[in-house]
């Protein structure tokens, strides 16, 4: 199924507070270097390498254990339902998976990390079209992302920038938070970034660890949505376990 670009889905609860948390799911200005975060040093050393369209099975795998499950919109909504997945959230994360944007870490030949990311161009909002996915509960998401898009307005921010790397998800192995592996992921992609012309990241939060991470690496809060104040003909579609009560976009300068 062809799923809409949409930025970022947010980084989940994996990110160990440095994610995508502690989500992941993480873990400059132009000039100045990019902000730190103390971290314990690995068990045991690991490397970040681009993913390629061999690494598919693998990393939906992971994406099954450290991720589809447990981010906190997917959960809110009972998205796997007695499911062991969402085949279409699996499509979208999975899009362009070969562009050569793509990251994994890599432990003793097992991937323990995993930074998915695409490019936002300026006037990407006037193409987004009506959400049509057969999973009804994943196209809540869908419809959510594409609002948290053209009322954040991330080009407006940055007048001089039109092209922009979004980080759709960033996940870390449970048994492994606090390492600096988000982290490094990031640091791989804001070096992807620039080789390919980008002026800023952008990530959606849907995880308050997320943000709170996101922050402590030196991005600012652009937009926030309270989940509360999300509704579709008066409803609210979103309910997510407290802490995360918002949606946000972060963005950094590179």
């Amino acid at each position: 199924m062809a799923v809409q670009m949409q930025p970022s889905f947010i980084l989940t609860e994996k990110f160990e507070k440095l994610k995508f948390t502690d989500f992941v799911s993480v873990d400059s200005v132009s000039t100045p270097s990019t902000p730190s975060t103390p971290c314990s040093p690995p068990a045991e050393p690991y490397a970040i390498e681009i993913i390629t369209a061999n690494d598919k099975e693998e990393v939906v795998q992971f994406l099954r254990t450290f991720f589809i499950r447990d981010e906190p919109l997917n959960y809110s909504i009972g998205l796997l339902d007695g499911r062991p997945t969402c085949v279409e959230l699996e499509e979208y994360s999975l899009k362009d998976l070969d562009n050569g944007l793509n990251l994994k870490a890599v432990c003793n030949g097992k991937i323990i990390g995993v930074c998915l990311n695409g490019i936002l161009e300026r006037g990407y909002t006037d193409e987004i079209e009506e959400v049509t996915c057969p999973d009804k509960k994943f196209a809540k998401i869908l419809r959510l992302l594409d609002h948290v898009a053209v009322e954040s307005k991330i080009f407006t921010h940055f007048p001089d920038v039109n092209k922009a790397i979004t980080v759709k998800i960033l996940s870390v192995d449970s048994s492994l938070r606090g390492r600096g592996i988000a982290k490094d992921l990031m640091n791989k992609t804001r070096d992807l970034a620039r080789e390919q012309g980008c002026g800023i990241m952008t990530a959606d939060c849907t995880s308050h660890f997320t943000a709170r991470a996101l922050k402590k690496l030196g991005f600012e809060c652009i937009y926030s949505l309270n989940y509360e104040d999300y509704r579709i003909d008066g409803e609210v579609i979103f309910t997510p376990e407290i802490p995360h009560a918002a949606i946000t976009v972060y963005t950094q300068r590179i």
